[in-house]
């Protein structure tokens, strides 16, 4: 007998799309052959990581013959202690990306449903149709969640509703009222999960922000997951963690790989942790930058979402995708967000002074040479 792989296959996955990155410098280089490429595409830290960091590195690696600590446990003691919670409230992951697939993993099954808002993070999705779960996808308003319409989505079958604060690719922001009155109307049989990869820059950007991690006493059901990949510039080493009640926690690490963060990954963000200094210089650069592309939006006649994140979502009244291939030309990586609903828009990571400028030059003369949607 006959088999296709496709048919051995789990249905969820047959049709699903994969993750798509953000283009890598070496692989542009490769294609165009050409050289000084700048990345704005993936939302990484101008800055880079702190010297604190790789001193901490230097110091790991003699022992790289060596099994990290599978429960993180000094990372973990760090983290509690900053949130003032329980050891056994952190979960510890390769990038929050995989605290995500594993709240799917573990609380998503095929007769569930998974709400989230319209433009929101593209895992959100992927999680929950590999598990084969059904997506309910809520429509945006002002490119942002609509939590009134989010809570009234939900039903006996919802077992996980992700929530973005900040959202990406759109940058927008949920006040610390509204959320928390948003949280509050959801009944404990879902699980609300709390996304702040951008903690750091909404803090620093956006009024009336606060954490969800503040009201995890208060609801039981309440998940926050954060990364150390943006602010404190560790994308490569992929760690970021998810605080929680001890029962999401138990669960979480039941279906967690062993030693799922690596020992390098562990000894940088305790290090970037320690390092305040760093992240406030970080949070300087990227107020200017964004300062930066606001004026230079205005002056080019473009409508920017305004943002509570690293980056910047511009639309550029054309085919983003279009652009996006030109800038690629120009050495200048950015992001197309049509997969996202937003066929007319770009997502620009914010750089350096300087990255930001040749960025700007760069749309400048692209969009000189892009027909205007009618």
């Amino acid at each position: 007998m006959s088999v296709s792989i496709n048919e051995l296959a789990l249905p969820g996955v047959q049709k699903l799309r994969p993750y798509e990155p953000g283009k890598p410098v070496e692989e542009l280089e490769r294609e165009l052959g050409i050289t000084g490429i700048i990345k704005l595409a993936s939302n990484e830290n101008p800055l880079g990581p702190s010297p604190r960091v790789i001193e901490a590195l230097q110091a790991q690696m003699p022992e790289l013959a060596r099994y990290p600590d599978g429960n993180a446990f000094q990372l973990k003691q760090a983290l509690a202690a900053i949130h003032g919670v329980d050891l056994n409230q952190v979960t510890i992951g390769n990038g929050s990306n995989d605290i995500l697939e594993l709240i799917a993993r573990a609380f998503v099954g095929t007769d569930n449903e998974v709400v989230f808002s319209e433009h929101a993070f593209a895992v959100y999705p992927i999680v929950t149709q590999a598990v084969g779960a059904t997506a309910v996808v809520v429509p945006a308003k002002a490119w942002g969640h609509d939590l009134d319409a989010m809570a009234e989505a939900v039903t006996e079958r919802t077992r996980v509703i992700f929530v973005a604060n900040p959202n990406n690719p759109t940058g927008t922001c949920v006040g610390g009222d509204a959320l928390k009155a948003f949280i509050r109307s959801i009944p404990v049989t879902a699980l609300v999960v709390i996304d702040e990869a951008y903690f750091e820059y909404a803090q620093d950007l956006f009024a009336g922000y606060v954490s969800a991690s503040e009201w995890l006493d208060e609801f039981p059901n309440l998940l926050v997951t954060r990364t150390f990949s943006k602010a404190y510039g560790l994308a490569g080493l992929r760690v970021g963690y998810g605080i929680s009640s001890a029962e999401i926690s138990d669960f979480l690490n039941r279906v967690r790989q062993p030693f799922n963060v690596n020992s390098m990954a562990l000894a940088g963000a305790l290090a970037a942790l320690a390092d305040k200094t760093h992240l406030a210089e970080g949070l300087r650069i990227n107020r200017e930058g964004l300062a930066q592309y606001e004026v230079a939006f205005e002056t080019m006649g473009l409508d920017w979402i305004p943002t509570a994140g690293n980056f910047i979502s511009v639309d550029l009244q054309c085919d983003g995708r279009e652009v996006f291939n030109r800038l690629l030309h120009e050495g200048v990586i950015t992001r197309a967000v049509d997969n996202y609903g937003m066929p007319s828009f770009l997502r620009i990571t914010v750089g350096t002074a300087d990255e930001n400028t040749r960025c700007i030059e760069a749309l400048k003369k692209v969009l000189a040479g892009v027909k205007k949607n009618d």
